[in-house]
């Protein structure tokens, strides 16, 4: 298989100086020979040999290429930039070398626990062999969006987007950050590397449930943090309750019994777990 080969250009300045040369040689011949042979015949060659010349001037600006073809055969790229002359009979192709953005519609997706999501990227990318840019592929533009997809629907098959369980360590779409988008990365490299393309930098841009369950995985998300934040309350609790019972005894306040003491946790657990300002009753009767 062939690779990409670079080109030596001829300067484009030198090739325009010979161009003037024979387009002043033609003109004086035609004024001077007009009626002998040699301004017959030199004339129109000079100037036939310079339309013929004229097409091979090529301007390459920073960051571009262009693939030289001859007759069906590669002859090389041309990646230095500035103006040019090559071989007229050079089919040119430009390829721009620049870092593009690839900004990916929104794909509906499933996860691998089967729940649709709507997942969207961005890929930078730019060319880096233009051989397999020009001939592996058809359209190497195309190729990128079409394999961009299929990457990510291969990756929102790995992955699920969210754990249902806190204590759950699995790697999941929404919480996998860097990692996710490393395999990410390493993917689209793998299928974009057979058209000479280098990923520069791949990461997931949209995440979320698709619409049809996306109201009940809400509901989840706050049942899930509501369950957590009582959680962290009744511990809490619980511990300044257990703190509350030894200062008592500690400092010999007050004498209770299981009973008292049951009654006054059952309180004091009302009091800090609720999620109501509490309104005390004053008791201006005895203990008993």
């Amino acid at each position: 298989m062939e690779k990409e080969k670079v080109s030596a250009p001829v300067s484009g300045y030198t090739a325009v100086t010979f161009l003037i040369v024979l387009v002043a040689l033609a003109v004086f011949l035609l004024a001077n020979f007009n009626a002998s042979l040699l301004g017959i015949i030199g004339g129109p060659v000079c100037i036939l040999l310079a339309s013929l010349l004229a097409p091979g001037f090529l301007v390459l600006n920073p960051n571009e290429s262009s693939v030289l073809i001859l007759f069906g055969d590669y002859k090389g790229t041309l990646k230095q930039n500035g103006f040019f002359w090559m071989n007229p009979f050079f089919i040119k192709k430009k390829f721009s070398l620049r870092a593009r953005n690839f900004n990916s519609e929104l794909l509906k997706v499933n996860d691998k626990l089967g729940n649709p999501i709507n997942i969207g990227i961005v890929l930078v990318w730019k060319v880096e062999d233009t051989f397999k840019a020009a001939f592996q592929v058809d359209d190497y533009v195309r190729f990128v969006e079409i394999q961009s997809e299929s990457a990510v629907r291969k990756l929102a098959g790995h992955y699920a987007y969210d754990n249902f369980d806190e204590d759950q360590s699995e790697i999941t779409l929404r919480s996998g950050g860097e990692e996710v988008n490393h395999v990410l990365e390493k993917e689209l490299s793998e299928r974009l590397h057979i058209a000479g393309i280098n990923v520069i930098e791949a990461r997931i841009a949209h995440l979320a449930y698709s619409s049809e369950i996306a109201q009940a995985m809400l509901k989840r998300q706050q049942a899930t943090a509501v369950v957590a934040a009582r959680t962290k309350i009744v511990e809490g609790a619980v511990s300044m309750v257990e703190m509350a019972l030894e200062k008592l005894e500690e400092k010999k306040l007050v004498s209770l019994d299981s009973e008292r003491k049951a009654v006054m946790v059952s309180n004091l657990l009302v009091v800090l777990c609720s999620d109501k300002d509490a309104s005390p009753v004053v008791n201006a009767g005895t203990l008993y």
